[in-house]
C-alpha cells in the first residue's frame, strides 16, 4: 500500500506540474485551485486507507470488518475518480511516456497553438469592426445618385471589363453625334466601339510625347501599345488625350468634387460636353466609369 501511495503521489505531482505549466494568466487561478483540491482528495483518501489497514490488523479495535471493506472499496473508487478527472482536464500532453520516462515539452507546438489562437482572435475582431463600419459602396452610391438628379442625368451602366472608360466615352460621343475616328461607327458593333476610342487615345499620346512622358513610369512606346491593344485601364491621361482628340469637355461626376477636363484647343469651336460617372467602390474590379445620358 505504501508503495502504491508513493506512486500515486508522484503521478499526481507530475500531472499537477504539467497543468500549472500549461496555464495562462486567465486560467492560472482556476488551475491552482483545482490542483489543490486534487491533492487534498488524494491525501484524504490515502489517510483513510491507512486507517482502514490498521483496523484490519487489530480486529478488537476496528469494529465490523464489513465497514472496513466498504471503506476500502470507497477509497479505491475515489482514487480512480481522481485519476480520471486528471486525464479529462489535462490541457497538454501527459508528463510521462509509455516507458515511464518524463515526456519532453513541445514548446514549438505550444507557440504555434498560441499564434493560431491569436490570429483567430484578430480575425474575429476584424469581422466585428467591419460589421460596424459604414459601407463605402452604399455611401458612394447615395452621393452619386444625388448628383445625377441635380444634373438631370440618367446612368447607363458600362460592362466592368477593363475597357469601361473607353466604352463610356464611345457611348457619349455616339449620343452627341461625334464620329469615333478611323473605324467608323458602322464597322463596329456597339460593344466594340471602345476599340476605336482606345486607338484614338494611343495615337494622340504617341504624337504628343512631351505632354505625357513626365507622367509615365515606363517607356512611351510600351505604354502606348498597352493602351491601344490590351485591356489596360484608362485614367486622367487618357481622358486628356480624348478631350483634345474629339474637342470635348469631359465632365466626371464622382464621390467628391466633380472633375472637368477641357480640350484647350486654340481656335477650335466651343467644345461639346460629355458626362461620365467615376466609382471607386461601386464595382468588384475596383475603379469604374459609366456613361451619363440626359434623363428622360
Amino acid at each position: 500500500m505504501q508503495s502504491r501511495h508513493r506512486k500515486e503521489q508522484k503521478d499526481l505531482q507530475s500531472r499537477v506540474t504539467q497543468k500549472k505549466k500549461g496555464a495562462t494568466k486567465k486560467t492560472r487561478k482556476g488551475v491552482n485551485t483545482e490542483c489543490e483540491e486534487l491533492e487534498r482528495q488524494l491525501k484524504g483518501r490515502q489517510e483513510r486507507e491507512r486507517v482502514a489497514l490498521q483496523g484490519n490488523t487489530a480486529p478488537e479495535e476496528s469494529g465490523e470488518s464489513e465497514d472496513d471493506d466498504e471503506s476500502t472499496k470507497s477509497a479505491t473508487e475515489e482514487v480512480n475518480g481522481v485519476t480520471q478527472t486528471l486525464v479529462n482536464t489535462t490541457i497538454s500532453e501527459p508528463a510521462t511516456s509509455e516507458n515511464g520516462q518524463p515526456r519532453k515539452r513541445n514548446r514549438q507546438k505550444e507557440r504555434l497553438a498560441r499564434r493560431a489562437a491569436e490570429q483567430e482572435a484578430a480575425v474575429e475582431q476584424a469581422k466585428k469592426e467591419a460589421a460596424n463600419a459604414p459601407d463605402p459602396k452604399a455611401i458612394e452610391r447615395d452621393i452619386m445618385l444625388k448628383q445625377f438628379k441635380s444634373k438631370g442625368l440618367a446612368e447607363k451602366v458600362i460592362r466592368p471589363d477593363g475597357h469601361c472608360l473607353f466604352s463610356a466615352v464611345a457611348d457619349q460621343l455616339s449620343q452627341a453625334g461625334i464620329p469615333l475616328g478611323a473605324d467608323s461607327d458602322t464597322e463596329l458593333k456597339e460593344d466594340q466601339r471602345y476599340k476605336a476610342v482606345r486607338k484614338a487615345a494611343a495615337r494622340y499620346i504617341e504624337g504628343h510625347p512631351d505632354d505625357f512622358v513626365a507622367w509615365l513610369d515606363e517607356p512611351l512606346d510600351q505604354y502606348v501599345e498597352k493602351i491601344r491593344d490590351t485591356a489596360e485601364w484608362g485614367g486622367h491621361l487618357e481622358l486628356l488625350a480624348l478631350a483634345k482628340t474629339y474637342n470635348v469637355e469631359i465632365c466626371v461626376l464622382q464621390n467628391g468634387e466633380a472633375q472637368n477636363i477641357e480640350p484647350g484647343l486654340e481656335g477650335a469651336k466651343e467644345p461639346e460636353k460629355i458626362w461620365l460617372a467615376y466609382y471607386r467602390h461601386g464595382f468588384g474590379l475596383g475603379e469604374h466609369y459609366n456613361s451619363l445620358r440626359t434623363a428622360p
